[in-house]
């Protein structure tokens, strides 16, 4: 074998023994460290992807829900949509606008048989918070979920 060969045989087990956290010395040891070291990753993947799987058929009895926020140039447009009907929800949505101090300039509201809004929203007048769409989102899902929950406990 070649020195250049060697060499960069050299640096990649020495690669491969830092990006493994091994103490190893010798080549056989880096290689069964670093075996080691992809079982114990595959198996926090797999108890990750457990977890998940428990989150998500826990939450499975939760609304299913569609809300997204645009920034307009002076505001927000605002769509939440909700499979079903959801009496109340608009409250809790429009009560989470005023504590970020939003004001609805405009609203399209349906409660029939789902839940649909569409809204635009624009900062109070004199008020600079400096809101982006982000955090409006945000504020709306946690009305969503204040409300399921209330709901649920009824």
């Amino acid at each position: 074998m070649s020195s250049r060969k060697r060499a960069s045989l050299h640096e990649k087990l020495q690669r491969l023994r830092a990006a493994t956290n091994s103490t190893a010395v010798n080549k056989t040891s880096i290689i069964v460290d670093a075996s080691r070291y992809i079982e114990d990753l595959k198996e926090k993947v797999e108890r990750l992807n457990q977890e998940i799987i428990g989150t998500s058929s826990s939450t499975e009895n939760q609304l299913p829900m569609q809300v997204t926020v645009e920034p307009l140039e002076k505001g927000f447009l605002i769509n939440v949509s909700l499979e079903k009907s959801c009496p109340g929800l608009l409250i809790s949505i429009l009560e989470a606008f005023e504590d970020l101090g939003l004001d609805v300039l405009n609203a399209r509201v349906s409660c029939a048989e789902n839940f649909q809004l569409e809204a635009i929203g624009g900062e109070n007048e004199g008020e600079d918070h400096g809101i982006n769409a982000q955090v409006v989102k945000q504020a709306v899902l946690q009305a969503v979920r204040n409300w399921t929950e209330n709901n649920e406990q009824d």
